[in-house]
C-alpha cells in the first residue's frame, strides 16, 4: 500500500511539469530541456494547457491564422518557437515581449505583412530570427537595435523595396543574412546597403540574388553592384553677399549669405539658424515664386537657389547660421558665426563679398543622424559693420564703393 501510495504522490508532483495537451507530445531532452512537439496537428490555435517548464514548442505546419498576445502565456520559459508554415497573417503586439529567454524563433512561411517590432525590445537573448516567406513591406528604423545576440537573420522573400540606412547596425554578433528575392528599389537610399556589404564580414547569403526590381536602368542587377557614380554624397560651400539695403526699409541692413551645393542626386537645402533668441529650422524655400515670403517666415527669407537674407539685419540676429546639402547618401553642412560690430570703418579698403567665407570642408554625416547647430561651431566668422547714414554721406566720393553693411572675414581680425 505504501509504494503505491508513494507513486501516486510522486505523479502528484511531477503532473505540473509533464503537463501536455492532448494534440501535443512531450519529452525531456537529454540536456533537461521540456519539448512539446505540436507540429503537422491541423491546429488553428495554440493549445492550452502546456506545462510553464516547456523550452521548446513546435507549431509549425499547422492552420494557424492568428496570434493573440496571450496566446503564449503558458510557456514564459520559451527558448525555441517553431511556428513556420502556417497562415499567420496578424501577430498582436506583447505577444513574444514576455518571453525573455527566447533564443530562436522562427515565423517563415507565412503571410505577415506587419510584426510586432516593439517586441523584440526584449528580447535580448534571440539569435535566430526567421521572417522568410512574408509579405513584409517594410522594416522600421531600429527594429532591430538591441539585438546583441543576433547571429542569424531570414528576410528574404518579402516585399521590401528599401530598407533604413543603419538597419543592421548594433548587430555585434550577426554572421548570416538573407536578403534575397526582395523587390528593392536601387534608388540612392539604398546605396547605404553596398558600401555596408562591402566593409562588413557578415555573410550575405544569395547575394548575387539579392537584385534591384527598380528603376529599370538597374532592373536584375546585384545590390550590391549599384554604380558609384549615381549616388555622390553631397558638397556644401557658404559665402557671403553685402550690398545696400532697400531705401524703403531705411537705415536697414540687409545680410545674405549663400549656399552653394553639388552632389548626385542633386541636393536640398536646409538652414539652421541659432541666435540668442533659440532656433529655427527652415527646410526649403520660404519665398514663393512670385517673390513673396510665406507667412510666418517674413524674417529669415530662403530662396530657391540657395541664398539666405536678413532684412534689417540687428543684434538679435547674431549667432551661427548653417547651411545643409541633404540628399539620399547623406547630409554635409558648413556654418558661419555673424556678429554685428556697431558703426565704424574698420579699414580703408575691405572686400564686398569673400567667396572663401565658407570653405567646402564642413561636416559630414550619413543621411538620417542627428545634426545639431551650436553658437560658436561656426567654420568662419563674418562681423557685420553698421555704416550709419550720416556717415555715409558725410563721406562723399571717398566711399563711393562702400556698401551700407560690410562683411569682414575674421581673416582680416585675427590669424584664422
Amino acid at each position: 500500500m505504501r509504494p503505491l501510495l508513494g507513486c501516486l504522490v510522486l505523479a502528484a508532483l511531477l503532473w505540473p511539469c509533464l503537463a501536455c495537451p492532448r494534440p501535443c507530445s512531450c519529452s525531456t531532452k537529454k540536456n533537461g530541456r521540456l519539448l512539446a512537439e505540436c507540429a503537422y496537428r491541423e491546429l488553428r490555435a495554440v493549445p492550452r494547457g502546456l506545462s510553464p517548464n516547456v523550452t521548446i514548442l513546435t507549431l509549425s505546419a499547422n492552420r494557424l491564422g492568428h496570434l493573440g498576445h496571450t496566446s503564449l502565456a503558458d510557456v514564459p520559459e520559451l527558448q525555441s518557437l517553431w511556428l513556420g508554415y502556417n497562415h499567420i497573417a496578424a501577430v498582436e503586439p506583447g505577444t513574444f515581449s514576455a518571453l525573455l529567454q527566447l533564443r530562436n524563433l522562427d515565423l517563415s512561411h507565412n503571410r505577415l505583412a506587419d510584426f510586432p517590432w516593439q517586441d523584440l525590445r526584449n528580447l535580448s537573448a534571440l539569435q535566430i530570427l526567421k521572417l522568410s516567406d512574408n509579405r513584409l513591406a517594410a522594416l522600421p528604423r531600429g527594429a532591430l537595435r538591441g539585438l546583441r545576440e543576433l547571429r542569424s537573420l531570414w528576410l528574404n522573400d518579402n516585399q521590401l523595396a528599401t530598407l533604413a540606412r543603419g538597419t543592421f547596425e548594433g548587430l555585434p554578433a550577426l554572421a548570416q543574412l538573407q536578403l534575397f528575392h526582395n523587390p528593392f528599389n536601387c534608388s540612392c537610399k539604398l546605396f547605404w546597403l553596398k558600401e555596408w556589404a562591402e566593409g562588413t564580414s557578415v555573410v550575405l547569403s544569395r547575394a548575387g540574388s539579392t537584385l534591384c526590381a527598380a528603376p529599370a536602368r538597374l532592373r536584375g542587377r546585384p545590390v550590391t553592384d549599384i554604380p558609384a557614380g549615381l549616388c555622390v554624397a553631397p558638397e556644401a560651400q557658404l559665402t557671403y553677399l553685402s550690398g545696400p539695403a532697400d531705401a524703403a526699409r531705411g537705415d536697414g541692413l540687409t545680410l545674405s549669405l549663400h549656399c552653394s551645393v553639388a552632389g548626385s542626386p542633386p541636393p536640398e537645402i536646409h538652414w539652421q539658424i541659432q541666435t540668442s533668441g533659440g532656433r529655427v529650422d527652415i527646410r526649403g524655400p520660404t519665398v514663393a515664386r512670385d517673390g513673396g515670403a510665406k507667412v510666418g517666415r517674413e524674417r529669415f527669407l530662403a530662396f530657391k537657389n540657395g541664398t539666405m537674407a536678413i532684412p534689417n539685419f540687428g543684434k538679435e540676429d547674431e549667432g551661427t547660421y548653417t547651411c545643409l546639402a541633404v540628399n539620399d547618401v547623406g547630409i554635409r553642412d558648413v556654418s558661419v558665426n555673424v556678429a554685428l560690430a556697431g558703426s565704424g570703418n574698420p579699414a580703408e579698403e575691405l572686400p564686398r563679398d569673400d567667396p572663401h567665407a565658407g570653405h567646402p570642408g564642413g561636416h559630414s554625416c550619413a543621411k538620417g543622424d542627428e545634426l545639431d547647430a551650436h553658437p560658436g561651431m561656426g567654420d568662419k566668422l563674418v562681423i557685420v559693420y553698421h555704416v550709419p547714414r550720416e556717415a555715409r554721406s558725410g563721406a562723399g566720393a571717398a566711399w563711393p564703393q562702400i556698401p551700407v553693411g560690410i562683411l569682414l572675414p575674421l581673416g582680416l581680425l585675427l590669424r584664422w
